[in-house]
């Protein structure tokens, strides 16, 4: 069973975003029932690592004065990670007001912190809706972001 970073973070989300009896469950609880679910240690451990760089970087990351009017412009490594049509679905989810620039960044941090060889539009959906779920009043946003995940058909354009 091949797994990556993002499969481990998709099974945890789609596992605990429902449920309320226990938000927090601590590591090695987690470690067990992912183990038990396939995944493999390293998957398990990058994951975990994932999930703490989540947390830790909405409070360390410094935005700067961040405007809405601002165009983000893209350094070369994260220009060769994210090709144009991730790039234009960042800039889509930001212009709809799903996004603020501080969660953008955070959103790009994230993208680059999967260290996937690819990253496609797909996924970025998926890192969006946890980057939301994350954070506190965000309710709205993540509501239409989950529609975009579970309504938008994959071939539609932007």
């Amino acid at each position: 069973m091949k797994e990556n970073v993002l499969d481990v973070l998709m099974y945890l989300f789609e596992t605990y975003v429902e449920t309320e009896e226990d938000p927090e469950p601590d590591q090695h609880e987690l470690r067990l029932e992912l183990s038990h679910a396939g995944f493999g240690d390293a998957e398990i451990e990058r994951a975990l690592e994932w999930l703490d760089g989540l947390t830790d970087h909405q409070e360390s990351l410094n935005y700067g004065n961040l405007s809405a009017h601002a165009t983000r412009i893209y350094n070369d490594f994260e220009h060769a990670r994210l090709d144009a049509s991730c790039r234009g679905y960042i800039t889509y989810l930001e212009q709809t007001g799903i996004l603020s620039p501080p969660q953008r960044e955070l959103l790009v941090d994230r993208l680059l912190a999967l260290e996937t060889a690819d990253i496609d539009v797909e996924q970025i959906k998926w890192v969006v809706l946890m980057v939301l779920f994350s954070q506190p009043g965000q309710e709205q946003a993540y509501a239409r972001m989950e529609d975009l995940v579970f309504e938008e058909s994959p071939d539609s354009v932007h």
